[in-house]
């Protein structure tokens, strides 16, 4: 069979939502429609441009369904493609955040936006402009002409009076599509690594509900135009890790986890069980344990006190079962963490090495990792913290840009880094760390 007679074609309604930089009000445009949309009884699937864990939690929660990032070096561009395509089977409505500004990055969102043939709703915020709107709109629009423009967002708009300046301040081609007011009561507080988590907020549903009903007063709602993408027919994932039982940290110190690793893992054989070690919960019976990233900084405590755990992981190492650490992850598997308070807690003491968080970005960026000879996979990594190890040196990770990173540590099977592994870009690797045959 040729590759057409494999493949079939699926239509969508879709939107990029892109933005002249970050902190513009992308994530909460993306959230109001999801939740508009959803509430009207609409399936909304949302993507996230770039390796972001975040803005997911919101945009999932907004929407009901799970968000998966797309990153063309990170993902491969034919396993975003799919993605998307498969979601537009069964999705009324598809969403994909952008990241940073339009044009930034290697993938950037109009690359994303160019390449999946879906038109572009560009956020800006008009909180300190009145024409200069129009310029900036143009600007995006016009930079490159590869791109489709939908229409135009504003954000903190001081009144009706001045959306109306915005609006005739646009080229007659593009459309004001609407506008959120200043002080409207959806900002969300911040911390080092970004916004606080979705799952930390308890007034979340309310705020999403007041975005959902503030973006359909004050804008043009209603169903973009379908995009078609092309689904195509892939053989089923080979059941490398069948019947192996994965333990996974899962809880606000242990959250940054993409939703195409567990999907993955779940096709490759393997069966799940989630554990949270802030609610002190012991680990669960299993071949191999995933500690992912996240806040453990925020936890200190309680995971220092958890000596159930400690002494479960130990006894786990000593068995030679392997474990996946990932930055926060490795923090806690690390003999101590000391604090942006310079208190040093002690830790699992599985891996010998120290930590401690610091006030400035200490790495960012997409990275690439050879775990075995010729065999790499790719991730990001973002971390505010230095650590301090005796442990054998796996490899030296390399970024998108060819920056020698932190490396990758092993102890037996444990490996342990600062990246958060994109696993679909090499299922094989993957199925052989959880294995223990690194």
């Amino acid at each position: 069979m040729d590759e057409k007679s494999q493949s079939t074609t699926v239509r969508c309604p879709a939107l990029v939502v892109a933005a002249p930089s970050s902190g513009s009000g992308k994530t909460t445009v993306v959230a109001a429609i999801a939740r508009h949309f959803s509430n009207q009884g609409l399936k909304v699937r949302v993507f996230k441009t770039g390796p972001d864990f975040i803005d997911p939690h919101f945009l999932s929660f907004a929407s009901g369904h799970p968000v998966y990032q797309l990153d063309f070096w990170m993902c491969g561009e034919e396993h975003c493609k799919q993605m998307v395509a498969e979601a537009a089977q069964e999705a009324d409505l598809i969403l994909i955040e952008g990241v940073m500004g339009m044009f930034d990055g290697v993938c950037s969102t109009a690359d994303i936006a160019e390449t999946l043939g879906i038109p572009i709703l560009a956020v800006i915020d008009a909180g300190s402009m009145a024409q200069t709107f129009g310029a900036i709109a143009y600007g995006l629009a016009n930079f490159r002409q590869e791109i489709e423009m939908y229409g135009v967002f504003a954000n903190r708009v001081g009144s009706a009076t001045h959306a109306e300046m915005l609006s005739e301040a646009l080229p007659e081609n593009l459309t004001f599509f609407g506008y959120f007011p200043k002080d409207s009561g959806l900002t969300i507080p911040e911390r080092h690594l970004g916004l606080v988590q979705a799952q930390e907020l308890e007034d979340l549903d309310t705020k999403l509900n007041l975005a959902a009903s503030l973006v359909a007063q004050h804008s043009r709602l209603a169903l973009p135009t379908e995009v078609e993408f092309t689904l195509k027919q892939i053989k089923p994932q080979s059941r490398m890790l069948d019947g192996r039982v994965i333990a996974v940290a899962r809880d606000k110190a242990f959250s940054f986890i993409y939703q195409a690793n567990l999907d993955l893992l779940v096709e490759m054989g393997a069966h799940i069980e989630y554990f949270s070690p802030i609610e002190k919960q012991p680990l669960p019976p299993c071949d191999a344990i995933y500690f992912p990233g996240g806040y453990p900084e925020l936890y200190l405590d309680v995971l220092s006190e958890h000596y159930r755990l400690k002494e479960q992981v130990v006894k786990h190492v000593s068995d030679g079962k392997p474990i996946l650490a990932e930055c926060g992850g490795m923090l806690y598997l690390n003999n101590s963490l000391t604090g942006l308070n310079n208190q040093k807690v002690p830790l699992a003491s599985i891996l010998n090495a120290n930590s401690h968080m610091q006030s400035k970005l200490a790495a960012l960026g997409l990275v690439e990792g050879e775990l075995t000879p010729n065999e790499t996979l790719r991730g990001h990594t973002f971390h505010y913290s230095k650590t301090d190890s005796h442990e054998q040196i796996l490899c030296y990770p390399i970024s998108q840009r060819g920056r020698i990173l932190d490396p990758v540590w092993q102890k037996g099977q444990v490996v342990a880094s600062y990246i958060h592994w994109y696993f679909p870009s090499n299922p094989e690797l993957v199925a052989k760390i959880f294995r223990g045959e690194l």
